[in-house]
């Protein structure tokens, strides 16, 4: 019998034993490792998940400002520059400061630079989308493109398709078209959340991200309804909850390899199968994700969200069901 599962830890690499390594260098202000990394990195959709943990760990430092320096032709540079650039205005707007504008228009610029660097790379259209979100109003016409489906929104649909275009179903491109949708309707229904990540999610092939999509909105919904009593009731054990976590399971974690995956992701589907009574797959996962947790999804099931211990605590107990039911009765 496997021995007991660890207490959960939080890193942003989780897995990625490489990219773990790299951020210790990074935040004492040594860039060359993470030059090398880049560099060595396989694929778009590594290459989107690593220079976006980058750039939040070292968003307050200017260690990507001296990389520049010292190497002003570097796309890599100009990337990660350009991620800190973006992370800075997207706190700055969650924030309420000030400068809010002006971090904006600099991110834009530096997305546009680095896009001439390296054309092929989806990261820039990436930056793009995530600074979409700040557009509230919907001001600028990229921000309001005709959608491709009559039941979408208008929306930055052509910033979208230049991102799918360079890495198809890209995860992260996805979820910031889904996070300009929550910022564009902040109250009431959700029902364009769910309508995109239907239609995001239903031609996505086995073991794409996009599978993972609607699990997200469900928890979006959970907790803007404050976790009462009745999201529980219906949010986790409905028929429709439970074939949600079912198909992601099945059409997602089947087909990848939960070493490479994104923790938010697993994280979530451990949640929903756990919510979902779907024990035995449950476990699967959180023994994929062993050691490592996040707070979100699981902050939501607490009375102080926000509180990583908390949330720790909630993916124990959850984890410790689903540890139970496999060893069954005795």
């Amino acid at each position: 019998m496997p021995m007991p599962l660890s207490r959960p830890v939080y890193h942003p690499a989780g897995h990625d034993e490489a990219l773990r390594a790299v951020l210790q260098d990074l935040r004492a202000g040594r860039w060359v490792s993470t030059r090398n990394l880049l560099t060595e990195t396989p694929d778009w959709g590594l290459w989107t998940q690593r220079t976006q943990i980058l750039a939040a760990a070292v968003a307050g430092s200017d260690v990507v400002r001296a990389w520049r320096a010292e190497e002003p032709h570097s796309a890599s540079a100009a990337v990660l520059h350009t991620r800190v650039l973006v992370e800075r205005a997207l706190r700055a707007h969650r924030a309420g400061h000030r400068q809010t504008n002006d971090l904006w228009r600099d991110a834009v610029g530096a997305c546009s630079t680095a896009a001439a660097l390296s054309p092929e790379d989806p990261v820039p259209w990436i930056c793009l989308l995530s600074l979409a979100q700040l557009d509230e109003g919907q001001r600028w016409d990229e921000h309001r493109v005709a959608p491709p489906e009559p039941m979408l929104f208008p929306g930055p649909w052509q910033l979208l398709a230049e991102a799918d275009k360079r890495d198809p179903g890209n995860r992260e491109a996805y979820h910031r078209m889904l996070q300009f949708v929550y910022a564009r309707r902040s109250r009431g229904p959700l029902t364009e959340a769910y309508n995109f990540v239907q239609w995001a999610s239903a031609s996505a092939p086995a073991g794409s991200p996009l599978h993972l999509l609607p699990l997200y909105v469900r928890v979006e919904r959970y907790r803007r309804e404050s976790g009462n009593e009745r999201a529980l009731d219906l949010h986790w054990i409905s028929e429709d909850a439970t074939r949600g976590a079912l198909r992601a399971l099945e059409l997602w974690f089947d087909h990848t390899r939960p070493g490479t995956a994104s923790l938010l992701d697993l994280n979530h589907l451990a949640h929903a199968l756990w919510g979902a009574h779907q024990f035995h797959d449950g476990l699967r996962v959180f023994r994929a994700l062993d050691p490592f947790f996040t707070t979100v999804p699981w902050t939501y099931r607490t009375h102080s969200p926000g509180d990583a211990d908390a949330a720790a605590e909630v993916f124990v107990q959850a984890r410790a069901r689903c540890l139970a039911a496999s060893r069954g009765p005795g």
